[in-house]
């Protein structure tokens, strides 16, 4: 078939040439270098790719040059079903059985009680699943010179540029949140140069490929599996993969296109499932009918228009890093850092990262939020014991955590509805298990509203739906939503009040109001008698969410004039809550009794969320605790063989920046990109950590790493907001711009040789707040488009130069 449709790729010839090096300046004069990632060779495992994704729909670029890779994803691309029965019936009649068991110090008994009766049937729980990729098989022969592949992080394009027999060639791939597709455009600086067959990999579901006239290839799959489902339910879905190609010939082949001679080629690839109901073949053919009626140029200007004004919020600066490291590619500049180097500009770039991947990950309306993978999937999460779900005592959190500091709040939307789901299906549990009224979610959940418990020693966190549901009080905190308030946030707050004020029971040593059985995930302690043990009563990261809940319930009923009998309620139990105590090694308790660690080297410090993210240990107002939990760091970190993971060094980020230590939180990031992070700097689970055979990408690194940096410049917990609160010596000048603050408020900084050099505080509410820097606080009164700027002497003057400002960051 001759090919000549309309010029659906303008100006691409002249497209190849544009070659960007390193040092390049961008638009604003600036140079780009902490923007990009870029290498010289194709990617060979999955962890050498380059992540595109529009909110839903993901991919994984290889750029090999005979073979290219996508390797695919859909948020919605589940297996298992909804579901009965998965509360352990035996629950609710033996909980007071084994509460009593545990007050009487019998503690091998409650802790078999607990196995048997307490675990939930997870039988069609499922999990997310890898799609098959796509293929491009090329006919290069020679061998490619000058070969470069890329992502911008300031356009969220990936590129792959070489030189192969004289000619030049280029691809630009990028999946576009404002047409709903994957873009790929292939040009070269020779007519007639490019010829390839496009074709679909096997995959892991059960699949068929077909053609659709000449251009189009058609994929029509089942998630089914049956390791964490029935192998019969999950959802259908619909790869459809179109060409449009201008000169040469184009045929349809069994199970593929081919192009021959083409001058430049479009390939738009869309998907559409049956998650919500909807039918995959009308998804994916009107997303690509919709596309399709655009040239390349529309499309991509669509997708910066979109992006841009996301990314564009934050900026940062570290300080330039040597020439020398400039000029080399991203994996050789991750490793330089691994034996010891300094790399500012390197953190930067892993800093925009996180916040890249949050925007391509978890638009405003997406399904779907963040999974364990984000949105994209390696195939090796999935076929674990913990699978790719929503993992709800740390990670889940962590996936979120940059949203609001980071100025991206519209990203945060996708879970809080998920969130909502779990209140709604999380009241037949509290009632079916625990006979109280409210809702209870645990350890793990899935789109399909799974909130009974896993198994014993992991999957028994009472607090981990409540733990997950005061990200929408950060929402809260950081934007001053009040309706938001009203209508979203409190729902669910209020009924999870209810659920914890009728479970919990005085224990009878100290009259302790308290929660269990709990897990303090996922660890473990040695009981008197030497056995090891998981749940307990008491635990303390069950008393810090609690105690977190009531004061949201208290500020929240205040603001909202509501629920005054619930306010009092409220405020009466949680003066009965056990106080955070201190064991005998100095260590912060991680049980209401202080035992000891069945596995001193466990990579969870559930009961350090009082100092992150909650902030009910300051070294400033609760300097001993403060100590405790530095103390319970270094002890888990000196412990044998201590389990590094991703998650777990992000968290020593956020923990050493709350203690106000720079120069240990700097040590701890430099090794979370050096030691969690592979060459496409993604973070991931160490082979070994929680029975992995490899290391398995998790999002949570990238994007708790990157709320750590925002930690260390910039905090706003305890009423007021602080800054450069844990500045490190290797950053010693630098600057930041969008940054936000609780209370409303958006901020920027420079910093000279370590010191305050000025400050901008703009504020999109009305209100009051103090300002810190160091021991000195000055108190700002700002209506909503004010600004302020501060210098060093406005903290000891206390007049700030306040000016009217409309402009929103």
């Amino acid at each position: 078939m001759s090919i000549d449709r309309r010029s659906f790729v303008q100006g691409s010839l002249a497209l190849v040439a544009l070659q960007h090096t390193p040092g390049a300046l961008s638009e604003n004069g600036s140079t780009a270098i902490a923007e990009e990632l870029w290498y010289k060779q194709a990617a060979r495992r999955w962890l050498e790719g380059l992540p595109v994704g529009n909110g839903r729909l993901g991919g994984m670029v290889f750029g090999g040059i005979q073979n290219e890779r996508i390797a695919l994803s859909d948020s919605t691309a589940w297996s298992g079903a909804t579901a009965t029965g998965e509360v352990n019936p035996g629950a609710l009649p033996h909980i007071r059985e084994i509460r009593e068991l545990f007050f009487a110090g019998k503690y091998d008994e409650a802790q078999t009680l607990c196995s048997k009766y307490l675990p939930g049937c997870m039988k069609n729980f499922g999990t997310n699943l890898p799609l098959p990729d796509l293929q491009l098989a090329f006919e290069h022969v020679d061998q490619p010179v000058e070969y470069k592949r890329s992502l911008s992080l300031k356009d969220a394009i990936a590129a792959v540029r070489f030189k192969c027999g004289g000619v030049q060639y280029m691809r630009e791939i990028f999946a576009t949140h404002a047409d709903g597709v994957i873009a790929i455009q292939l040009t070269a600086s020779q007519r007639g140069a490019i010829s390839f067959r496009m074709s679909f990999s096997q995959g892991e579901i059960p699949n068929t490929t077909s053609t659709e006239g000449q251009d189009t290839l058609v994929l029509k799959g089942s998630c089914f599996e049956d390791k964490h489902s029935s192998g019969q339910d999950g959802v259908a879905i619909q790869i459809r993969a179109q060409v449009l190609a201008r000169g040469g010939t184009m045929s349809a082949m069994s199970q593929a296109i081919a192009v021959s001679g083409a001058d430049a080629v479009m390939i738009l690839l869309a998907t559409g499932t049956s998650f919500r109901g909807d039918s995959p073949e009308k998804a994916s053919r009107e997303a690509l009918r919709k596309a399709s009626a655009k040239s390349f140029r529309q499309l991509r200007q669509a997708h910066l228009e979109d992006y841009r004004p996301l990314y564009r919020r934050v900026s940062l600066d570290l300080g330039p890093s040597s020439q020398s490291a400039r000029l080399q590619p991203t994996d050789t500049r991750r490793r330089a850092i691994e034996d010891g180097g300094d790399d500012p500009e390197l953190v930067t770039l892993f800093f925009q990262y996180g916040r890249y991947l949050t925007i391509a990950g978890s638009r405003a309306d997406s399904v779907l939020p963040l999974a364990l993978q984000g949105i994209w999937n390696d195939g090796l999460a999935s076929s674990m014991g913990w699978t790719d779900d929503f993992h709800l005592d740390i990670n889940t959190q962590q996936n979120y955590w940059p949203t609001e500091v980071c100025n991206l709040s519209e990203c945060h939307a996708p879970l809080f509805g998920l969130i909502e789901g779990l209140a709604s299906a999380g009241k037949a549990t509290a009632q079916e298990m625990y006979g109280s009224p409210g809702w209870v979610a645990h350890t793990v959940t899935n789109p399909w509203g799974y909130t009974a418990p896993g198994g014993t020693g992991w999957g028994i966190v009472v607090t981990a739906g409540l733990w997950i549901a005061t990200q929408m009080w950060q929402h809260y905190e950081f934007t001053r939503d009040s309706e938001f308030l009203r209508a979203r946030a409190y729902p669910v707050l209020r009924e999870a009040a209810e659920f914890f004020l009728a479970y919990m029971v005085e224990e009878p040593k100290h009259g302790w109001l308290v929660t269990g059985p709990s897990d303090s995930p996922e660890n473990w302690y040695i009981t008197p008698s030497g056995q090891h043990a998981s749940e307990s009563m008491g635990n303390t990261i069950d008393r810090v969410f609690v105690h977190a809940l009531f004061s949201m319930i208290v500020e929240a009923c205040a603001t909202l004039s509501i629920d005054a009998d619930l306010r009092s309620r409220v405020e009466a139990a949680r003066t009965k809550l056990p106080p955070l105590q201190i064991g005998r090694h100095g260590q912060l308790q991680e049980w209401m009794e202080d035992f000891e660690d069945a596995e001193p080297n466990h990579r969870h410090t559930s009961h350090l969320t009082g100092l992150y993210p909650e902030h009910q240990i300051s070294p400033r107002t609760t300097p001993a605790l403060a100590r405790a939990a530095e103390v319970t760091i270094q002890r888990r970190m000196s412990a044998p063989h201590w389990e590094q993971s991703e998650w777990g060094r992000a968290n020593l980020v956020v923990y050493y920046a709350r203690l106000l230590k720079g120069e240990e939180a700097h040590r701890h990031l430099v090794g979370l990109i050096a030691k969690a992070a592979d060459d496409n700097l993604m973070t991931y689970s160490s082979a070994g950590v929680a029975g992995a055979d490899s290391n398995i990408f998790a999002i949570d690194g990238n994007t708790a790493g990157s709320a750590g940096i925002a930690e260390m410049l910039l905090q706003s917990h305890g009423g007021e907001i602080e800054l450069l609160p844990a500045l490190p010596a290797m950053w010693r000048n630098g600057s930041f711009r969008g940054l936000c603050a609780r209370g409303s408020y958006v901020v920027a900084v420079k910093w000279r040789n370590g010191e305050l050099s000025s400050a901008t505080i703009t504020a999109r509410a009305s209100g009051s707040i103090p300002i810190r820097y160091r021991d000195q606080v000055t108190h700002l009164h700002l209506q909503a488009g004010q600004q302020v700027r501060l210098r060093p002497q406005s903290f000891l003057d206390k007049a700030p130069d306040v000016a009217d400002s409309r402009t929103q960051t």
